[in-house]
Order: C-alpha cells, then structure tokens, then sequence
C-alpha cells in the first residue's frame, strides 16, 4: 500500500495536474479577455489573474456563481508541479542535462513573473519644466492624506489609503488628534462650479471646496486610457465636539485633472475666468486642532524616493515636413544628498534610467511646437517601475535557449557519430 507521501508525490509530479493547470490557464485567460468588455482591462486583472480563489464570473453584465481556481494558485501549483518533477523524476546526467536547464529555465520564469506580479509597484512623475518632485503618485490608487508642521522646516504626512474610505467608517490615527466618519464615497465623480445667480442645490458639505463647487457620482471608467477620480464627505469629530464635514476629491489636487478643468473652463468662458475657477477649486482646505493645523486632500497615492529629480528640459521632435513623433526626451537633474550625487540624466524612450533600485521611462510629455504654440509650460511625464524580479525573463529565457541548444547538440553530435560507423 502506498504511503500518504508517496501519493503526494504521484500527484504533484503527474502530467495530468500538468496538463489540468494548463487546460484552467487558457480557461482563465479566455473568462479574462471577455470581462474585460465590462469591467475594463485593470479590473479584470485584478478579479481574475491577480487571484488564488474566483468565486463567480461576470460576463456580459451577468454574474454567475463558479469556483474557479486564480491566475495566483495556477501559478503556484504550476510551478510545484515542475519542480517535483523536475527533482523527482529527471535524470542528472550529461545527457539530459539540456533538459534539466530548459526545465529550470521555465521554472524560473514562472517564479520570476509570479514574484513580479506581488512585488512589483509602478508610479508616474508628472513635471513641468524647473519643477523638482522627490515622489511619484500611483495613477490607479488614492490615499486621504493630512500634512502638517514637525518643527525645523519638516512636513509630517498621515497617509490613509482610499480602501478605508467606505461609507459609515469611523477612521483614527493615533497622529491625528481628531476623528474622521466617512458620510459618502465615490470612486469617480465629477465637479460643477456653483456659479453667482445660478440655480445651485444644497452645500454637500459645510466647509472647503463644497462651498464653491458641486461634485457628483459618475460610473467609473473601464478605459485604460481615462481616470477615475474619486470623491468623498467626511466630518472631522474631536473630543469635544465636531468640526463640520468637508468634501475631498481628486480634481483639487491632481495635476492632470486639473489641467483638464482649466482646459473646459477656458472653451466656455475665457482664459482669465478658467483660472479664477482653477484657483478656487485648488485652494487648500485646512482645520487647526490643538494649536496644530492640518491641510488634507484625497490625492493619488505617493511613492517617496530619497533622492530628488528636476526637469531641465523636455525636448520633443517631429520627423521633418510631418507632425509624426521622432523623439521625446527629457533631461533632468538627480540630488541625492545621501550619496552626495549631483548630475545631470537623459532619459528617453529606449534609454531609460535605472537607479536607486528604480526604472525611469519616458512616458509621456507635452512640448515642442503644439506646446508651444497653445501657451502651455512643456511638461514630461516619467514612469517609475520597481520591479525586484526584472532579470528573471532574460535569465530564464536564456536558460531555455541554452538547454534546448544543448539538448540539440548532443542528439546531433550522436546522429552524426552513428553515420560514420561502418
């Protein structure tokens, strides 16, 4: 009678579990690719791929309840699979040593692209030119963040992340002297200027930018291209009483939705009443407890780096006669007062700057010509991807290449030798 152990064995080295795993892989991806019509690209990967259990399926706009194994747990069991058979069940010896190293390669790039999916983190700096930022902000999550004065010259930053932000929610922070109730989420919104003389409805909130502005609830945006920009009303209790409630949104503190205010604004009523409006809906909503005063926003989410970059110059040429795009390239400054670094970097698009742990790509930009000619500041816009895992492809794919040239080699090397004997 065989042992528990050896039946664990049995399983996980069968090529059956091989080819199970690899028949709910393409199930997987071909469920994934049709959510993606309703629930857009990033969500789909979230519900589907970036799992260990699905519990139901949404196709087409109809939920359907199947327990169904993730993109995590297919991977996992996937990569057991290979090493117990790798272990178990391959020779070592000269001859299947080809083998033995496609085998590993394609273990490796299964574990490397598993560990890329967890570890992996991905933000944006957005400058124009002379702006010097020391953070990028994650263009898919949001944070509540309340700064306020440390001494000397210092900031302290309480960062409370979006996915607390639920209706009903009694929030602390043992550095915030007050209490925060969450009223109201919405995870896209869009403002309104409460304009003089105009048919306005009732303040959302009592204090800040809801005395000048109305925000409601949109549906959120399935575009990998477009952005939801989320919005919220909060009170504000301390010990002693409570402070009032406030809105709190995206559109007052995101550059990019900023801009796009500021670009409406300036097609229905004129540049300098576009600005009068971007002012007011931008200026910082504050509340003083104990002496302390704390400016908040509901921001993208910020990733801190030790080490600041300016941009010097955004450069973005167009092939001769033509507006094609040839070039974008931005030429910024990198301080480090840890390492004492001072330098000047190019980073374009096929030549980005690895540092620090960190991967800087060319994104994005606005300049040149049409920049120019609207009046707009040049910008750039740099992709920042730390990824620990990012030499696991190149290594593993290597591996495959060299163990199935090795495996060749010695079935020719053998074929040939069997030719010539007589």
């Amino acid at each position: 009678m065989r042992t528990l152990v050896d039946r664990v064995i049995a399983l996980f080295t069968s090529l059956r579990l091989t080819v199970v795993l690899l028949a709910f892989a393409i199930l997987l991806v071909f469920i994934g690719t049709l959510a993606q019509v309703d629930e857009g690209l990033y969500n789909a990967q979230a519900r589907y791929f970036r799992q260990w259990i699905i519990l139901s399926l949404d196709l087409f706009g109809h939920p359907i309840p199947l327990l169904l194994p993730g993109g995590y747990l297919i991977g996992t069991l996937l990569v057991i699979n290979l090493v117990f058979a790798h272990v178990w069940r391959f020779q070592l010896t000269v001859k299947k040593i080809g083998i033995q190293l496609a085998h590993a390669g394609v273990i490796l790039l299964l574990v490397g692209q598993l560990a890329t999916d967890m570890l992996a983190h991905e933000s944006q700096i957005r400058f124009a030119e002379g702006q010097s930022k020391s953070y990028g902000e994650n263009a898919r999550a949001n944070e509540l963040a309340f700064v306020t004065d440390s001494g000397q010259g210092a900031q302290q930053v309480i960062a409370i992340p979006d996915s607390r932000l639920v209706p009903g929610a009694v929030i602390t922070d043992p550095n915030l002297p007050f209490t925060l109730r969450v009223q109201t989420y919405w995870s896209n919104s869009e403002p309104t200027f409460r304009a003089p003389m105009m048919k306005n409805g009732p303040l959302l909130a009592s204090n800040g930018v809801a005395t000048r502005f109305d925000f409601h609830s949109v549906p959120e945006t399935r575009d990998p291209d477009e952005k939801n920009v989320p919005a919220a009303i909060i009170e504000i209790v301390t010990p002693s009483a409570s402070l009032g409630t406030w809105l709190v949104s995206g559109w007052t503190c995101d550059d990019t939705m900023i801009e796009l205010v500021r670009q409406s604004y300036m097609q229905e009523v004129g540049t300098d009443m576009a600005e009068k409006i971007t002012a007011q809906l931008t200026q910082p909503q504050t509340v003083t407890v104990d002496g302390r005063t704390f400016t908040f926003s509901l921001r993208p989410q910020r990733v801190y780096f030790p080490f600041s970059l300016q941009l010097l110059k955004a450069t973005h040429t167009v092939y001769p006669g033509t507006d094609i795009p040839k070039d974008f390239r931005s030429r910024v400054h990198l301080r480090n007062p840890t390492t004492g670094e001072n330098r000047d970097v190019e980073i374009s698009m096929n030549h980005p700057l690895r540092y620090a742990g960190l991967t800087f790509y060319q994104y994005q930009m606005d300049a040149g010509q049409a920049a120019l000619q609207a009046g707009r500041a040049p910008t750039s816009v740099l992709q920042v991807v730390r990824n620990p895992g990012w030499l696991t492809p190149y290594v593993g794919c290597a591996m495959v290449a060299l163990g199935l040239m090795i495996q060749f080699l010695f079935h020719l090397v053998g074929f040939l030798s069997k030719r010539r004997s007589p």
